[in-house]
């Protein structure tokens, strides 16, 4: 009595409220958009003019992680402010939900190719490429055409070299001719957040597969949380007065320290980036085992200790097969380049886990359907991203207008479902690696193979017979699409909607969120990437010195290829085919072994993650593996989950002291050029 004296609540009304559910606070949405015009700013300086620290390619990205740690140890200071002043853990959440997916837009896997992509079939033409020809087939809907547009963004507008006594800040606005790329820019708009709106609701179908049936274990939603303290205020604070936690935190640290003094000096001893063992190898055969270096990657060291030890066990072992496969086949006196064909191996073990997800998934997505076309009330659906009847209508929207607006832009219609469809399942798998094996590396997928092999498989002449060269044209201006790695988004949406649940928050409150996330990071990316093309000139950006730098050089190579197609056609390539069916073969086998014995060691997804991007994962999965199995053998799931912080702090120190403070020194300082961090 005396309780419901003082609070004015019964404990019945008490009870009630902590089962409440968040939604979005005022004071989040000024945080998020605080935080995010500070990333813009840093990742134009550090990224794009000064080319250093690629801070969106880390997973999570390191700007949103920052804002995490800095709000949540500035939680408990807030307590003591007024009650619409306070943080709320909840709201940190959400700002950190935010940034992962605005922050992302101007990186270097998205809006950075996108611009060379519209543009470099115009700068860059000339007699002999035979540029000219395709650019009838762009419209002028998706790119500016005129000459001096296109001219000054390449080599900087001719008012930022002659202006002289206007504050820079409002220089970079004036140079930029926004007019002409307005329409460009909210077509383009168009396109990505319709991509978005097919994944999320293909994610919202999942979701209750993935989380509550096959309870994933989301090791970076895991790392997330374990710093943010969840719904518990008190847990933030323990987790940061672990000894185990700075421990790792101090190593990762110790080696960036030791690794930026070698860049200034290169007397002090460091690790360096990796460990090159295939010098131990120099004749042949055994030479052909190149490359076998292990990568220090903090952030695979840390995080792989929660993933399951038989993908981790995968991941190396096929690596190692794969590189025996090489030697195999120079010892037998052949010598084919590109041999094994990884990548395209991984395109066929995508494609394999892909369909495999839909079936396992099928009695799920059954209910999903009945649910969203019937009057069945036997599936509650209030809790998830949005309604199943939502998510079936965004999913055929969202895809509807991704084939309308590339079949205006002149993309042949069939060409468009098979692109497009390889899009979103791809997508779906990738984020199915991020949630089961929690990898932080956002290129770990097939990337450039949804296009290549369709090359691959059937040449370019059935694309051009069956669709004009309009259909070819506008298939290599969405090479971004596949060689970037806006589908790695359906990632950030999974990860956002358990962090949903693990905090309480509104689930469609979150789904919303991250739509703004997308329009608003899409709108913060035009505007620096502009800022600095027509400020500086995109050919001296981003490392480049006359002709642009790498994602310029990757849109020049892919119209390249195109014209090439004008003076003969690609014929089909039987042996990278024959590689994808042997990928999608070796995966679909793993699945059966699996399905059969329960305790299979090996798992098709290590064996995709490998083959998508083994070479900085091996390594680090093959040793936090042994790690991994000598303590649980030793000590069991007490000593691994004591030493869970130990790991966490590794990838803390390492995001920290490379991320954070390393990517704002190379703003200020260009020997950030001796020591390039890579985080993708």
């Amino acid at each position: 009595m005396a309780i419901e004296q003082q609070t004015g609540e019964t404990p019945d009304k008490r009870e009630e409220r902590g089962r409440e559910l968040y939604g979005l606070s005022w004071r989040a949405v000024v945080l998020a958009a605080l935080f995010l015009v500070l990333s813009l700013v840093w990742m134009k300086h550090a990224g794009l003019v000064g080319h250093g620290a690629q801070l969106g390619e880390s997973v999570p990205v390191v700007p949103a992680v920052g804002a995490l740690l800095v709000l949540t140890l500035l939680l408990p200071l807030t307590a003591r402010l007024p009650r619409w002043l306070r943080l709320s853990r909840p709201g940190v959440l959400m700002v950190y939900a935010f940034l992962c997916i605005a922050v992302s837009m101007s990186s270097v896997g998205v809006a950075r190719m996108l611009f060379p992509n519209c543009t470099a079939l115009f700068y860059f033409a000339t007699p002999e490429n035979n540029f000219a020809e395709f650019q009838k087939h762009i419209p002028d809907w998706i790119t500016p055409q005129e000459p001096e547009v296109i001219r000054q963004m390449y080599e900087a507008s001719d008012m930022a070299l002659t202006a002289t006594g206007m504050p820079e800040w409002l220089l970079e606005w004036a140079v930029v001719p926004w007019g002409a790329w307005m329409v460009p820019l909210l077509s383009w708009t168009v396109l990505l957040l319709a991509a978005f709106v097919a994944m999320l609701s293909l994610m919202t179908m999942f979701r209750r597969q993935w989380v509550e049936r096959e309870r994933l274990t989301f090791p970076i939603v895991h790392l997330v949380m374990e710093i943010a303290g969840g719904d518990r205020p008190a847990a933030a604070l323990s987790f940061f007065k672990s000894g185990a936690m700075w421990a790792g935190f101090a190593i990762a640290a110790i080696y960036n320290v030791m690794n930026i003094l070698n860049a200034w000096n290169p007397a002090v001893p460091a690790m360096g980036r990796g460990k090159d063992l295939g010098a131990l190898f120099t004749e042949r055969p055994w030479s052909a085992i190149r490359p076998l270096t292990i990568a220090w990657r903090p952030e695979n060291f840390g995080l792989g200790y929660l993933v399951p030890t038989d993908i981790t066990f995968s991941v190396w072992v096929f690596y190692i097969a794969l590189r025996l496969a090489n030697v195999f086949q120079v010892a037998a006196g052949y010598d084919i380049a590109g041999f094994p064909f990884v990548q395209e191996q991984s395109f066929g073990s995508y494609l394999a886990l892909g369909i495999f997800l839909i079936v396992v998934a099928r009695e799920h997505l059954g209910n999903v359907f009945r649910k969203a076309f019937t009057a069945v009330r036997s599936v509650d659906d209030t809790n998830e991203p949005m309604s199943y009847r939502q998510a079936a209508i965004g999913l055929v929207v969202g895809m509807g207008l991704m084939l309308v607006w590339t079949s205006a832009a002149g993309m042949a219609l069939w060409t468009a479902v098979i692109y497009l469809g390889l899009f979103l399942l791809f997508s779906l798998v990738y984020a199915r690696a991020r949630a089961e094996a929690g990898a932080a590396m956002v290129w770990l997928f097939p990337f450039y193979q949804h296009k290549r092999m369709m090359i691959s498989i059937a040449g370019s002449e059935p694309y051009q017979r069956f669709g004009g060269w309009s259909n070819l044209t506008i298939f290599s201006l969405l090479m971004f699409l596949s060689r970037g790695y806006f589908q790695s988004m359906m990632a950030y949406q999974i990860e956002a909607t358990k962090i949903a649940d693990e905090a309480r928050i509104k689930q469609r409150t979150m789904a919303l969120w991250l739509l703004v996330a997308l329009v608003v990071g899409l709108a913060g990316a035009y505007v620096i990437h502009l800022q600095a093309y027509y400020m500086h000139g995109a050919n001296i950006l981003e490392g480049g010195t006359t002709q642009g730098g790498y994602r310029t050089r990757l849109a020049t190579q892919e119209y390249e290829e195109l014209s090439s197609f004008m003076r003969g056609h690609k014929e089909p390539d039987r042996a990278r085919t024959a590689a994808a069916g042997v990928g999608f073969l070796v995966a679909a086998g793993l699945i059966a072994l699996r399905s059969i014995f329960l305790r299979f060691p090996l798992h098709p997804l290590g064996f995709a993650m490998v083959t998508a991007y083994g070479y900085p994962l091996w390594g680090p999965f093959f040793i936090v593996w042994v790690i991994k199995v000598l303590v649980l053998r030793i000590g069991g799931m007490g000593m691994y989950r004591r030493l869970i912080p130990f790991f966490l702090g590794i990838v803390i120190g390492h995001f920290f002291t490379a991320g954070l403070v390393w990517g704002w020194l190379s703003i200020v300082n260009e020997m950030y050029r001796r020591y390039v961090v890579h985080f993708g």
